[in-house]
């Protein structure tokens, strides 16, 4: 099992989501739940598309934090 970190972003017509591990790797949909079952497909599908090409799969390396500015 691959874990990658997944870059929610809204906008004013639904949601798009990108992963910065699997450049190209993006996806988009009118909600949240649509989105992230778009970008899930989006990574298997990038990850397959990687391995038939007998490419390097990149592992995660990506990190997140929330900061908060006063």
């Amino acid at each position: 099992m691959r874990k990658y970190l997944v870059i929610y972003e809204r906008s004013s017509d639904g949601y798009s989501a990108y992963v910065p591990d699997l450049p190209g790797c993006t996806s988009a949909g009118e909600s949240k739940e649509e989105v992230e079952f778009n970008i899930i497909e989006a990574i298997k599908l990038h990850l397959e598309v990687l391995q038939d090409e007998g490419l390097e799969i990149p592992q995660s390396v990506s990190d997140s934090e929330m900061i908060v500015i006063s």
